[in-house]
């Protein structure tokens, strides 16, 4: 193997180069328009440029590229073809290694209801359910009445969360079904679902395993994942709390007899279902086989860490037809784990899709700290493709170390130009649950109210903010708290305008000799001192109690860190209510395609109603009513291309 075309990009670009530069192989990165000027193509050492909006699922054009750069293999990363089964039978047919399991394995693991099927035969485990062909409404709702519920209804060709919806109760079944259907042919050209128990009390727990094509199959042990959002994986962490030593081993055993019922080579992992209601005379929950990845996973930098071990070269070794670099009893276990993805995203806003371009990016690094990312400062994240900004990874000799260095990590990054989940991300690691093991996949909705934003804006945090905006940053000299600022010929007032939901703030800043400034419209407060302790830092004098404070100003927002929490205000209006009316606007939170319009003209809505759908980074996102009232104008239909901002539904 002489050179690696990598069809993928992004931070698992990146990553995949890093291990096959070290092992001394070319690569080569194809790459969209969008991705032109992405830190991935310029680490490359050759870049191909595809077309059109789909490049990194156009098999024929890659398979050219491979062919027009010489390179001799391809490494799929994860997402995109990673799991395509006729991808790697082209690439086979083509005399091109695919760095990655037999066509054969990926073609019985690439549905759910076969996976289960295999899994079933080997005695691995599986959840009660259904699995038919029989899609017809008819059949699904008899096959419900047999599950039960609550049940689970997955797309059988799904990922990622996608096309999976729970249902309570028979008259939410209709509903939830058409959606799971259309999402899953949105996003996997299949509307194929199937019905599972759903389990109350679920714990999420994969193992990572690797196989050769000699017959050796090994498991690099587990990893929780508990922590999720709408399915979707929020921090990972490795090895799992609280499982007995019994149990870890039960799990690799069932992992390991997978691979080898279906003929697995490569990286894979095994993802399985602990209910924790459920449980044996030993104390330990009853599992059960979910399905299979048969690719690297996102979250492998955990296994990575704990090992020692890099698994992107293993996949390539294995590839390359050697044995597995080492047998079952030669791995062990280091210390402990966590990933944290970092997202652009809102959660004040349900966490929609957040778009713009990053004017700063700074991480915060340390022992143990280790960030894969596929951005940069000036990068433009869009909806083209997933809203990830980088994995956070943290590994220390403890699980309490682990989560320290993590939650330091995640408190001294900083990112501007858009909204991110990275305080969620602190306040989610650094609950007394969360440091206590207690987890399971409803763990985040569960405790929602201690990780959502703080509720008040207290005084200190508007004059941290106005502070941040207005103090000069030019000439810095040290000083006893660090760095002041200083000018010789200050703006004699300096106002600023803060808005903290729908309150508005105006606050007039005057200079007062030194570092000292006069404050005005801030009830309590009159006159402070206030200096620069670097770009973001700065420490604040008020009455004899220092604050030391950090301020990240990005596109109409400013971040504002004080005493270990954080608060983000506006520094523009908001623009979801028009208060001099009484009217209620929907407005587009994000760019998107209309899935679903469900109100019409002269229709009485109730808070919380559903008004229409939007489709955006291959996920559905439901738009609800913010009062209760009658629908006066509906701007969109179904099909609808609308723009962030753009108006949508008007109730009066």
């Amino acid at each position: 193997m002489q050179k690696i075309l990598i069809a993928n990009r992004g931070e698992i670009a990146r990553r995949i180069i890093r291990t096959a530069h070290r092992m001394g192989i070319a690569t080569v990165a194809v790459h969209s328009a969008a991705d032109a000027q992405a830190p991935f193509v310029r680490e490359a050492g050759q870049a191909v440029p595809l077309a059109g909006d789909r490049a990194y699922l156009d098999m024929e054009a890659i398979i050219a590229a491979a062919k027009r750069t010489g390179a001799d293999a391809v490494h799929p990363g994860y997402g995109f073809l990673s799991e395509n089964a006729d991808f790697a039978k082209a690439l086979k047919k083509a005399g091109i290694t695919f760095i990655g399991p037999p066509e054969s394995a990926m073609r019985v693991m690439a549905l759910k209801d076969t996976a289960k099927a295999a899994m079933k035969k080997a005695g691995v485990p599986i959840t009660p359910g259904y699995q038919g062909n029989d899609q017809s409404l008819v059949r699904l709702q008899k096959a419900a009445e047999g599950v039960g519920f609550p049940l689970l209804i997955k797309a059988v060709a799904g990922g990622g969360g996608k096309g999976m919806r729970a249902v309570q109760s028979a008259d939410e079944l209709q509903e939830a079904l058409m959606a799971a259907q259309r999402e899953g042919e949105t996003a996997f050209g299949n509307a194929g679902v199937m019905l599972e128990k759903l389990i109350q009390r679920p714990r999420h727990v994969e193992v990572q395993l690797f196989a050769d094509s000699h017959g050796n199959a090994v498991h690099l042990f587990e990893r929780d994942c508990s922590l999720q959002r709408r399915h979707q994986k929020v921090i990972e962490e490795a090895p799992a709390p609280g499982l007995s030593d019994q149990l870890r081993h039960t799990l690799g055993v069932a992992a390991v007899t997978a691979a080898h019922a279906i003929g697995y080579q490569g990286a894979g992992t095994v993802e399985f279902i602990l209910d924790l209601d459920t449980v044996d005379l030993s104390g330990d929950p009853a599992f059960y086989f979910m399905e299979m990845n048969t690719r690297l996973q996102v979250e492998h930098p955990v296994t990575e860490c704990i090992t020692g071990e890099d698994l992107v070269e293993w996949q390539i070794r294995v590839a390359r037809g050697e044995p597995l670099p080492k047998k079952q009893d030669e791995l062990s276990v280091n210390g402990w784990a966590m990933e944290a993805r970092l997202y652009a995203e809102d959660p004040d806003s349900g966490f929609l899709p957040a778009t713009g371009t990053i004017s700063a990016l700074e991480f915060g690094a340390g022992p143990g700290v280790r960030i894969d990312t596929g951005v940069e400062t000036g990068s433009r994240i869009g909806l083209d493709y997933d809203p990830m900004i980088a994995k956070v990874i943290a590994h220390g000799a403890t699980r309490a170390q682990a989560i320290d260095r993590l939650v330091g990590a995640l408190d001294a990054t900083i990112v501007t130009g858009l909204k991110c989940n990275r305080a969620f991300l602190a306040r989610l690691a650094d609950t007394k649950a969360f440091r206590a093991g207690e987890v399971d996949t409803g763990f985040i909705a569960r405790h929602a109210a201690e990780l959502a934003a703080p509720g008040l804006c207290p005084a200190p945090v508007l004059l941290a903010a106005a502070l941040g905006l207005g103090l000069p940053l030019d000439e810095v000299r040290e000083t006893l708290f660090g760095t002041l600022n200083f000018r010789m010929n200050v703006a004699p007032e300096t106002h600023v305008r803060l808005w903290w939901g729908e309150e508005r703030h105006a606050l007039t800043l005057r200079a007062a000799g030194g570092p000292r400034w006069r404050i005005g419209g801030l009830a309590g407060v009159g006159e402070v001192a206030a200096t620069r302790t670097g770009t973001y830092g700065l420490s604040i004098d008020l009455g004899g109690q220092l604050m030391p404070a950090t301020v990240v100003a990005g596109d109409g927002i400013v971040e504002v860190r004080l005493a270990g929490q954080s608060w983000t205000l506006g520094t523009r209006p908001p623009r979801t209510k028009d208060a001099g009316s009484g009217h209620a606007h929907m407005i587009a939170p994000m760019p998107g395609r209309v899935l679903a319009v469900d109100v019409t003209p002269g229709q009485v809505v109730a808070e919380g109603d559903r008004l229409l759908v939007l489709e955006a980074m291959k996920m559905e996102h439901r738009l609800t009513a913010r009062v209760a009232g009658t629908v006066q104008t509906v701007h969109v239909a179904v099909g609808d291309q609308v723009a962030d901002g753009m108006m949508l539904v008007e109730i009066g």
